[in-house]
This record gives structure tokens, sequence and C-alpha cells, in this order.
């Protein structure tokens, strides 16, 4: 049997030593129950490469165990060629890598503003000079920075949560579906401000269940499948591609479209909620 080729594994990626690299991961979170089954992925200086596949594929749990956040049992994780695994999350913090999860990814009772604090508790003095870059990235928070974030909506958490994992100037940033439970408009927003952070200097892995609009936005995709990596390559030509279309993007899309649909008719009524509570406060 040919044993497969780093080349073929990561097909598509640049010359050059990356800058994430993480090799045959095992790792899951109960002893003994491997989620992930020897999983590679690489990140380039400069790039943004997503993660897709079926539904308990480990995407998130890859994310998770690149953030130290479940245990890799086997293989390696390496930033700039040090050896970062298993390393605790604020100490990954502070050697350049963010993380936004897909849910709970803000305070409620802060502010957007201490939201922000928060994001540079490691360097407080750091506030200041961040705070003004982050708001030429996302105006609306310089605008609403006394606003609490609980009153923000699912769109808006994810811009706050997005902007937080900024503050700290991250060379990596990691996001977990951050298009998840939004409507098709927010979506939308979400994929637009991801690629422009990306343009911005910050080199990004995103887990997502909108497949077809993650490659559209990526330079490199990975589909996983229980635990492994099945295909790889440049965003747009995986779109194209045969086998990753009949076996993954059209089902993906079916269920991003249901779920679409349901994030808009939610989305709508906290809309109308809204505007009843101002009309009761009016009156």
């Amino acid at each position: 049997m040919t044993a497969t080729t780093d080349a073929q594994v990561h097909r598509g990626a640049p010359a050059g030593e990356p800058l994430l690299e993480a090799k045959d991961i095992y790792a899951g979170y109960l002893p003994g129950v491997d989620i992930l089954n020897g999983c590679n992925l690489v990140l380039h200086p400069g790039e943004l490469v997503g993660i897709i596949g079926p539904n308990g594929a480990g995407k998130s749990t890859l994310l998770k165990a690149l953030f130290g956040l479940v245990p890799i049992r086997a293989g390696s994780v390496t930033l700039r060629g040090d050896e970062i695994t298993n390393l605790r999350a604020d100490k990954l913090v502070h050697r350049g890598v963010g993380f936004v999860p897909q849910t709970n990814n803000v305070f409620p009772s802060l502010t957007i503003e201490e939201n922000m604090q928060m994001g540079v508790f490691q360097d407080p003095k750091k506030f200041a000079s961040r705070f003004e870059q982050i708001v030429d990235l996302f105006p609306t928070l310089g605008d609403r920075r006394k606003q609490r974030a609980g009153s923000l909506s699912g769109g808006e958490r994810q811009m706050v949560a997005m902007a937080r994992a900024l503050m700290m100037d991250p060379k990596v940033l990691l996001l977990d579906e951050p298009s998840a439970g939004l409507s098709p408009v927010r979506q939308d927003e979400t994929f637009i401000r991801t690629r422009r952070i990306n343009k911005a200097g910050v080199s990004i892995i995103i887990v997502e269940q909108n497949a077809r609009r993650a490659l559209q936005i990526c330079d490199r995709g990975y589909v996983l499948d229980q635990g492994a990596n099945a295909y790889s390559g440049p965003g747009r030509e995986m779109m194209n591609d045969p086998k990753v279309i009949e076996l993954y993007l059209g089902t993906l899309a079916t269920d991003v479209e249901a779920d679409a649909e349901a994030a808009a008719v939610a989305e709508r009524r906290t809309v109308d909620q809204r505007d009843a509570e101002g009309d009761a406060t009016e009156g």
C-alpha cells in the first residue's frame, strides 16, 4: 500500500514552513474514546483555511484540541515550529492564538467595551490602542461601546466575540462555526467580516456548517470524516469536485438551508418582540 504524502494530505498548501501544524492528532473527550483519529492540518502565514464535513466528523473537536480544550492523546501541534501540544488556553493566547467558540462567546452582563477589556486581561495596557484598531474593523462597536452584550442579536454577539479575540493581536484565529444559528443575511456579514480580518494579516482556521460559503472565501479546505482527513485542496476547486459535492456539499447544503430558515424565523420573532417592548415603554 502506498503511503500518503504530505502533499496529498495538504493539497494546494503553499511552500515553506507552516505557521501552525497539527500532525497525526488523536483526541477525545472521554478516556479511551477518540473523536479524532490521525487528523492532520497545516496553516501557513496569511492563509484562511476552512474545515468542513458531516455532523460528528470531529471538526469542532479539532479546533478545541488545537486550543488546549480537548486533550490530545497522540500526535503533535506546533506553532512556528515550537511544540504547543496540550498547552493551556491562556498560554496559547499569550503566544498569539485566539479562539472564538460557537456558543456562550460573550459576557452578556458586561458592555461591549467591558467585553473588549476582558480580551486584554493579560495585558491591560494594550486596551486603548487595540480597541482603536478594532473599531476601525468594526465601527459599530465604537458607536455602541456602552451597550450590554446581552441585549445584542446573535450576529452582533458574534461580532463582539470575534473582536474580543482580536484584542490580543493574535497571529492565528480559530473560529468555531461562526455562522451557526444566524439568518442568511447575518451569515453573509460574518463571512465578509472573516475575510476582512484575514486580509488585515490574521491567519484563520474556520470550522463551518455552511460548507459552500466557507469554501468560497477560503484559500484551502479540509474535509473531515470520522475524525480523519477525507479530502483537501483549494477552496473553490473543492466546490467543483464531484466527490466532495456528492458526498458532502449536497447533504450539508440541505442542513444549512433548514438551519438558516429557522434562524430567520427566530430573528424575526426577536425583532417583533423588541418592537412590542418599545411600544409598551412608549405607551
